[in-house]
């Protein structure tokens, strides 16, 4: 699968999953849990990051999180690196503790928010992890003890997720408790970590596992500068390389000839960016266009990504 751009910006919602590299445990005990906690808490605060519901599992964990002041991969880059440190030295391990790529979901609050807090907050159970919806109530590694009053964890928005459900916090928890029972055998969920259900095409909307939501949230997701090169997928490959190449002044062509130049590296390493990480496009079909395998394709994009970081104008050859 390419490796898509991410649509990350201040004010969106997210569902985050992280899960342990080669499905490995991320928690050996309750001190790593609460280490964990504590950690995101401070974060949460410190960044100006709103969490909505979490809970964590064996081997992932799940957040649901919409950063007010930063864009998520900064917040999650400073939790899980502090937290794989912390890990590996109290554990007497080395290399990497999380999968290389965390998942993140943009979500439509107001269709799916409170969906999402019931799904998150429900895991536990679901996994076997505790017997029945009296014992997740006291369960403290989910946000669902916190939005019940037995627990609390600095940064989470149980007011805001409780006003939903009514005025005063009393009747607003009997509502959110009857909302979570109701949602126990319910068996929807593959749409709300990115997986398409079943065979019926949904349109653009359900076709991109980065989002959650209907045409109309696409639209506005659109409207955003930063984001809408990474939701257009309109601009072919083909088109990609000749405006790349235009813009470096050489011919089309000369990508497909076996030649180690160093313009010629640049002009391939921009096109996989652009192509790959902003528009979203197969690296197998990239690396067709211009010569490459699949494998160099992935790491040309990385150094294109390089060149972008070093140049934004570059950006602008997409956004024509």
């Amino acid at each position: 699968m390419p490796r898509t751009a991410r649509l990350d910006l201040p004010d969106l919602l997210q569902h985050v999953i992280v899960r342990g590299v080669n499905r490995c445990d991320i928690f050996a005990d309750d001190r790593d849990r609460r280490r964990f906690l504590e950690r995101l808490s401070v974060l949460l605060v410190e960044t100006h990051t709103e969490c909505l519901a979490w809970a964590l599992m064996p081997n992932h964990f799940h957040l649901l999180l919409r950063p007010r002041q930063n864009r998520l991969a900064h917040v999650m880059r400073r939790l899980l690196t502090g937290y794989a440190i912390y890990f590996n030295h109290r554990h007497d391990r080395s290399g990497h503790l999380f999968q290389n790529r965390y998942k993140s979901i943009v979500c439509d609050e107001d269709a799916y928010l409170l969906e999402l807090v019931r799904y998150v907050h429900l895991n536990p159970l679901r996994a076997g992890l505790v017997n029945d919806l009296d014992a997740l109530e006291q369960y403290p590694w989910t946000g669902h003890a916190v939005l019940l009053g037995h627990a609390a964890l600095a940064g989470q928005q149980a007011d805001e997720v409780l006003k939903l459900f009514a005025a005063g916090k009393a009747a607003a928890r009997r509502a959110y408790r009857d909302f979570v029972a109701d949602g126990v055998n319910l068996e929807r969920g593959n749409e709300l970590v990115g997986r398409q259900s079943g065979p019926v095409d949904r349109g653009w909307a359900g076709r991109d596992q980065r989002i959650l939501g209907g045409e109309v949230f696409c639209e506005t997701l659109q409207s955003h500068a930063a984001l809408a090169p990474r939701l257009d997928r309109r601009l072919a490959v083909d088109e990609v390389v000749r405006r790349v190449c235009d813009h470096f002044d050489i011919e089309p062509e000369d990508l497909g000839k076996r030649t180690r130049t160093a313009k010629i590296a640049e002009v391939r390493s921009v096109i996989c960016y652009l192509a790959v990480r902003e528009l979203g496009h197969n690296g197998v079909e990239v690396g067709e266009a211009i010569g490459l395998r699949r494998a160099a394709v992935s790491r040309a994009a990385v150094r294109g990504g390089e060149m972008v970081a070093g140049n934004h104008d570059i950006l602008k050859i997409i956004n024509k």
